[in-house]
């Protein structure tokens, strides 16, 4: 091993050590003792609340670690200087051979007691004395180990309270125990209630027992209000710990109850000016932080403790109809049932935007709807001026070519004969011949274009004859045998109704002659629904519609269109190897006047 790893070595081992003895001298430091000595025990409220708050903050701040005890004097809820004197003698005897680093005593009896025994007991231990109005502390009775965290009641503002949420209130019942503590507190009470007499009639309630009390604020007349002193020991010298008092008494009082002590507010009291346990809790940790630190308790001074800002219980305020308008300037309301924005807030915001959102997209569909309708329509509109149009440019075609064209020729031919008569028996003779036998084949194809391009016995003698000439025109041109047949049809039918089924019989007709490869085909024209139904029929190849679908028919559409300008509709079924049936229905208002029927071709 070299010599920097030896040092570096040996300098590992002295940090380890170090740390070692760091850690025992910290896990082995001495905990500081204190004591919480409790007036009446350590479920009796406000007490019990102060001393809770008191144990937490202490452990939370405290820089060493603690060993809190907690004793009760049991001996101040009685007149018994025997029991107290053998609860000091545990005392002495508890703390002889270990010593308390401090001793917090909590309410006034356990003030009294401290002050009585010091000397024998506690000579030089640090006091502090909490949870106790400055009226019960003997000042004159302080050494220099001591200090005082005291409360100062303000009885006066309590009573103006009542009367300033509760206007109307004519009578007030003063609950309080018999204990010695809380009679020096009704004596201040009936002290500091006379200047109120003559607006209010106080009943006393510290001479019943506790359940008489229940039964006479039962049947409290309206207008009452109760105040709530303290209920340790009733004259009955029944105990009652804990909230069961309080609770009983709320159950069945026909009036709102007030206190002036927060270490009561909660469900039962309606509130007001009160002390506040956190208030007078956080000072006397901070005190005791102190001394624990080695300050001398005579060096600090804690001014007397006033009522914190008034407190108020929203069940109750609801419960007795207590308007927050009569409440002192700065009120703070607690216990307020939460409405239902504060309750379901993300629910409804969440609930909203969808809302919202769901309602920004339905009306961005359906202006896009009424946008594609009207599309829709002026595309309609204008399949249906383009179709007109067609039909108008045809019929011009047919008329020029019939009334112009097809006269020409016709006299063309005429001529043709004339001079093929009078060169007879000549060369030119046989060439004459050929071109009028031309000029007349000419003008018979001329003439059948113009039929095609517009049929004028469609508008001269009805759809009905029109049909008759088409399936005969197919007849002689086409080997397929056709079958017609009609039922009764109008021979009145509107023009449009009427031209609209002749194209698609045309075009029904002559995609059988280009594609099916029939033997049969079939036409028939029915009334339907109000309306009149073509269906053009053969046995022929037929063809996949799912292939239609992925190219472009002409044809189809022509027909599709034309139906659907007068709000009908084209059907087409077919299957490969099973033929083709087309069928159109186009509505019709008027009613046929004469029966004819189409007679086979």
């Amino acid at each position: 091993m070299s010599y920097c790893q030896r040092i570096y070595s040996i300098a590992g081992i002295v940090f380890l050590l170090t740390l070692s003895f760091a850690n025992q001298d910290a896990s082995g430091a001495e905990p500081k003792r204190v004591m919480l000595l409790h007036s009446f025990g350590q479920e009796f409220r406000p007490w019990s609340e102060y001393a809770k708050t008191i144990r937490n903050e202490l452990s939370r701040q405290s820089p060493w670690p603690l060993n809190l005890v907690d004793l009760s004097l049991i001996s101040a809820r009685f007149s018994d200087e025997n029991a107290e004197l053998a609860f000091a003698e545990y005392l002495r005897a508890l703390f002889a051979k270990r010593p308390l680093d401090l001793i917090i005593s909590i309410g006034a009896p356990a003030a009294g007691f401290v002050q009585r025994h010091r000397k024998e007991l506690f000579p030089i231990t640090p006091m502090l004395f909490t949870a106790v109005e400055q009226r019960r502390v003997r000042y004159s009775d302080l050494t220099e180990h001591d200090v005082v965290v005291p409360l100062v009641h303000d009885f006066a503002a309590v009573f103006e309270n009542i009367l300033r949420v509760l206007p109307d209130t004519r009578t007030v019942a003063v609950v309080n125990g018999k204990s010695s503590a809380e009679q020096f507190w009704e004596g201040e009470l009936r002290r500091e209630a006379k200047p109120f007499e003559n607006r209010i009639a106080f009943k006393w309630y510290s001479e019943l027992s506790f359940e008489d009390i229940l039964n006479d604020a039962a049947a409290l007349p309206p207008r009452s209000a109760i105040f709530w002193e303290s209920m340790s020991v009733d004259t009955a010298g029944v105990v009652h710990v804990g909230d069961t008092a309080l609770t009983r008494l709320h159950s069945v009082a026909k009036a709102p109850i007030f206190s002036y002590l927060g270490g009561f507010f909660g469900r039962e009291v309606v509130g007001g000016p009160m002390h506040s346990v956190i208030e007078g809790s956080r000072q006397t940790v901070a005190v005791a932080i102190r001394i624990l630190g080695g300050e001398k308790a005579a060096d600090i001074k804690i001014p007397a403790i006033g009522f914190a800002t008034p407190q108020f219980n929203w069940r109750e305020m609801q419960r007795w109809g207590i308007s927050e308008t009569r409440l002192p300037a700065g009120s703070e309301i607690f216990f307020r049932d939460p409405t239902a924005w504060e309750q379901y807030r993300v629910q409804i915001l969440g609930t909203v935007a969808i809302v919202l959102g769901q309602s920004a997209l339905i009306g961005w569909l359906l202006y896009e709807h009424r946008r594609r309708r009207r599309s829709e329509a002026a595309a309609h509109d204008l399949s249906g001026r383009l179709i007109n149009a067609h039909e108008e440019e045809r019929a011009r075609l047919a008329r020029e070519l019939h009334d112009d064209v097809t006269q020409r020729l016709a006299m063309l031919a005429i001529d043709a004969g004339r001079k093929e008569r009078v060169l007879s028996g000549s060369a030119a003779d046989t060439v004459m011949r050929e071109m009028r036998e031309g000029l007349v084949r000419l003008s018979e194809d001329v003439h059948a274009l113009s039929y095609r391009l517009h049929p004028s016995i469609l508008e001269d003698l009805g759809l009905i004859e029109a049909l008759k000439a088409e399936c005969e025109r197919f007849s002689s041109n086409f080997s397929v045998r056709l079958e017609a047949n009609a039922g009764e049809i109008s021979e009145r039918l509107p023009h449009e109704v009427a031209l609209c089924l002749f194209r698609v019989a045309q075009e029904g007709l002559r995609n059988i002659a280009r594609h099916a490869g029939a033997n049969r085909a079939e036409v028939g024209l029915r009334r339907v629904d109000g309306g009149l139904q073509l269906v053009v029929s053969d046995d022929g190849a037929g063809f996949d519609r799912e292939h239609d679908r992925s190219r472009t028919s002409l044809g189809h559409a022509s027909m599709r269109q034309r139906a659907s300008l007068l709000g009908g509709r084209v059907d087409i079924e077919t299957n490969p190897g099973h033929g083709t049936t087309v069928r159109a229905w186009v509505p019709l208002k008027e009613e046929a006047s004469e029966p004819s029927a189409l007679a086979a071709c």
